[in-house]
């Protein structure tokens, strides 16, 4: 029963996605040859079908595509680009279909037909059609590639004046695969070198897909440096890919650490950072279960977890600071009338980052790759720095 609800939760958030993207696309189809299109030949009406037709049949591939069984037939670059595509496709044509709706709507609300009136329309529909793809070409191509060092301040009460100061490097959701690069995934190493931190970590999703190069990532965070050494935990793409242990095993060789429901007591000075860590704690069961064992009283407490949702349950467990990543930071998100349009907050509420309960605290970082769709919008891709600081 616990296997089939793990596949469930598992396919549930693209399930969704395909059947509103689905939905969303008859419904703009109907409507343009209903209504749009309702004067023009028949030739236009089957053009408009063949490609709603389409539009449909590549949505449905890019859900199967999430399926290894389907997967293992394409080829690893094939299955990520045409992936990629065909979810920028859909975006685009819900929100061509969204917008055309909203103007069609409001040009049927006032009287007149002005010039001017006519003119605005005319404008605004082009509008309409060209923000969007300009939107994501931005995503894609720029914003992609706008890594930079972001410097976190995280106050902590009574924390011991020899950990004041300490320096936390994180990498997270690196996502090696053909949406990045090994040269920069070494940029984004150099990056964290840079800062001299204390302690290095490495908080899931080194990889995508069971086809991503998992031994060039881990050759590569290898060149990590920090004085007390490389600790990670393990994603939940280590899990899709099949590879939990062979990063635990192949970091080992390398020198890195992953906790996997371990800890390891780093000593600066007097003052103990008891650096606990456990795999992704899966949606839908009990988060944390016997991790309470790992705190160690007098120590400041840090739990690394790829899953930011087990916060309240680390707070309750007793640890002082939680380390996360996951949610890319929304890695597609737009404000709009001072709203935050975020699809990460559709799974948590610990999206991008610092959020306290009571003296506990966690950071959640933005990361460093795509999933999905090779997109960044409002959420560009960061190495993190935490500075512990006594509040």
């Amino acid at each position: 029963m616990g296997v089939v609800l793990d596949r469930v939760l598992r396919v549930l958030p693209d399930l969704v996605v395909l059947l509103v993207s689905l939905l969303g696309q008859i419904t703009g189809v109907a409507w343009l040859i209903g209504w749009r299109a309702a004067r023009a030949s028949r030739g236009t009406k089957a053009l408009i079908a063949a490609g709603g037709a389409l539009s449909m049949a590549a949505s449905l591939l890019v859900f199967l595509l999430r399926s290894h069984r389907v997967a293992r037939h394409f080829p690893g670059w094939w299955i990520s680009w045409g992936t990629g595509l065909a979810l920028a496709w859909a975006m685009l044509s819900l929100c061509w279909l969204a917008g055309c709706f909203v103007l069609w709507v409001a040009s049927r609300m006032g009287s007149g037909h002005s010039p001017a009136r006519r003119r605005f329309f005319r404008t605004a529909y082009a509008a309409v059609f060209a923000a969007p793809p300009a939107a994501l070409a931005y995503g894609v191509f720029v914003e992609r590639h706008q890594l930079h060092l972001r410097e976190q301040r995280l106050e902590i009460p009574n924390l011991a004046p020899e950990l004041d100061g300490l320096r936390l490097v994180q990498l997270t959701d690196i996502h090696l695969s053909p949406f990045l690069s090994r040269a920069e995934l070494q940029h984004a190493v150099d990056m964290a070198n840079e800062t001299r931190a204390h302690v290095a970590l490495v908080t899931g999703d080194l990889v995508s897909t069971f086809r991503d190069p998992v031994d060039d990532c881990l050759d590569i965070l290898a060149q990590l440096r920090a004085d007390a050494g490389i600790f990670g935990c393990m994603g939940n793409h280590e899990i899709y890919a099949g590879v939990e242990a062979h990063v635990e095993s192949g970091g080992a060789r390398r020198g890195m650490r992953f906790l996997r429901s371990a800890a390891a007591p780093l000593r600066f000075g007097s003052a103990v950072l008891n650096l606990a860590g456990v795999d992704y704690q899966r949606r839908g069961r009990r988060y944390l279960v016997g991790t309470e064992k790992l705190v160690v009283p007098g120590a400041l407490n840090v739990l690394l977890s790829h899953n930011p949702d087990v916060f309240p349950v680390a707070a309750r467990q007793g640890y002082d600071v939680t380390i996360s990543g996951h949610t890319h930071g929304g890695q597609v998100r737009v404000e709009l009338l001072s709203a935050d349009l975020n699809p990460g907050r559709f799974f948590t509420p610990y999206v991008d980052g610092v959020y306290r309960i009571g003296p506990a605290s966690i950071f959640v970082s933005r990361g460093i790759g795509t999933i999905a769709l090779p997109a960044r919008l409002g959420a560009p891709p960061e190495v993190s720095l935490v500075r512990l600081c006594c509040s």
